[in-house]
């Protein structure tokens, strides 16, 4: 862009925007120019920070005419560095954190429209008020925002009972390439007008619009829970347990998470006050939470401890115990919430968020981690997760005393190329809940179906012809 265009923009754009709402400096532009993995830092134009949809479709329609790039980003917290720019310098980054206003919360209706740099657990905690609760929760709640949480498609640990976002959002408003708005965040149970268009822009990665704000589905509060740990021989033993579990609590069943026994040594050997819930050793662990609303509080405790008698008559679990208190069972969520850290501070790993058909989960683990340990001598290949939905997090450590950077560019890459590889001749898929980004774009297009590959570049030129939406991610 000459430099005078690039001057008349920059003007444009400051006066739009005020001081608040849009920076060119260096320093304050920084922090939102790396990704939370520290694996991708770019460079920007600028920072914009809108205030309101109104000011987004101005900026867009500016953006659009001087051939500005731009680059969606929420919270920053995302897994495939999809809301950092490129190293060209020329993008803007467009921070939706100023549009962080709950505009209604219906309680009777069950829903909250929210803008998209709603922070997940200020939600949370305006649901719970009211009584209600929105059943999507993540690590990162403190920071995910629910435009990120939209683009991405975000799962978490209670997809098993309500579904990722895309079963969450009922309306959605948006900002498409040429500054017009999107808006159908009136939700209907009954709309056959055609194509379910707020679906195409979830899991779009901010490639097809800006997501400015969304309805969402809240239902009622929790209760009571019963959390409980169990311990296993095999994570086909832990399949089994899940469909045991599935057929006795029914809508109960919230949460059945599993993980190896080198993850719960680890996480033990990392937090300091760690406490193993369970006596003796075993190779598998699951974590199963069950939850009532009001009417069914009461018999809460009665199903889970028949759960248990049940598991143990028909020799599904070795060991097993149900948290006696609220704080026990926010300790057991720790020990499985605390993995990831725990491995990082082992050393050098591969991660992967990948997801085959739920029946073959444990098959997968079985054969790939042996499979991956005698192809790369002294790594060790671990896969915990969401037992429920076929979500495995499929990760590799690097042997001891590696050098980080050298084994990340070197056996680390090959691993990951294998791994997909295998996931995908099972039928599964290279990303699960984490997106694409710019972390898997080649692999996507190296392993997708030429097929679908073809009708997601059509409709991304349909929507973004000139290719401004987040340039460089996912496809």
């Amino acid at each position: 862009m000459p430099a005078e265009t690039l001057q008349t923009f920059l003007a444009a754009a400051a006066s739009l925007l005020g001081p608040r709402g849009f920076t060119t400096d260096a320093e304050a532009m920084e922090p939102w120019l790396t990704d939370w993995r520290g694996r991708f830092t770019g460079s920007a134009l600028a920072l914009a920070s809108p205030a309101s949809t109104a000011e987004v479709a101005a900026l867009v329609r500016l953006c659009a005419a001087h051939g500005v790039p731009i680059v969606p980003q929420g919270g920053n917290s995302g897994m495939s560095g999809g809301a950092t720019p490129d190293n060209s310098g020329r993008a803007i980054v467009l921070s939706l954190r100023r549009m962080n206003a709950i505009r209604s919360l219906d309680r009777e209706g069950r829903t909250a429209t929210c803008e998209a740099g709603v922070i997940l657990q200020v939600l949370h905690e305006a649901a719970e008020r009211e009584g209600l609760r929105f059943p999507l929760s993540l690590g990162g709640k403190g920071s995910a925002t629910l435009g990120g949480l939209v683009s991405t498609n975000a799962g978490g640990t209670q997809v098993l009972r309500h579904g990722s976002m895309r079963a969450l959002v009922l309306g959605l408003e948006a900002v498409l390439a040429d500054g017009s708005i999107f808006d159908q965040l009136v939700p209907l149970k009954k709309d056959n007008r055609g194509f379910d268009l707020k679906q195409l822009l979830i899991g779009s990665e901010g490639t097809l619009g800006v997501v400015t704000a969304v309805t969402v589905k809240l239902v009622p509060a929790v209760a009571a829970r019963a959390v409980l740990w169990a311990g296993l021989d095999s994570l086909a033993g832990a399949r089994q347990l899940l469909l045991h579990a599935q057929a006795m609590a029914g809508t109960a069943l919230e949460g059945f998470e599993v993980m190896p026994r080198h993850s719960l040594d680890a996480v033990c050997g990392y937090l300091p006050d760690a406490r193993r819930p369970l006596e003796g050793d075993h190779a598998w662990h699951a974590l199963i939470e069950l939850v009532a609303d009001a009417d069914g509080a009461a018999w809460l405790p009665e199903l889970a401890e028949r759960l248990l008698v049940s598991a143990f008559e028909h020799d599904l679990i070795a060991d097993a115990t149900i948290a006696h208190s609220e704080a026990q069972a926010e300790r057991f969520w720790q020990l499985r919430e605390s993995i990831a850290p725990a491995e990082r501070a082992i050393g050098p790993a591969v991660q992967h968020d990948i997801s085959v058909p739920v029946a073959r989960m444990p098959e997968f683990v079985d054969h790939t981690v042996p499979l991956i340990e005698v192809e790369w001598p002294g790594t060790t290949a671990i896969g915990f997760g969401h037992l429920g939905d076929g979500n495995i997090h499929f990760h590799v450590l690097a042997p001891a005393d590696s050098d980080p950077a050298t084994w990340q560019q070197g056996d680390g890459k090959a691993i990951s190329r294998r791994v997909h590889d295998l996931v995908t001749q099972w039928g599964g898929s290279i990303s699960a809940e984490h997106g694409i980004g710019q972390l898997k774009r080649d692999e996507l297009a190296r392993l997708g179906d030429p097929v679908a590959l073809a009708m997601l570049r059509a409709v991304k030129h349909a929507l973004d012809p000139a290719g401004l939406l987040n340039p460089g991610k996912l496809l």
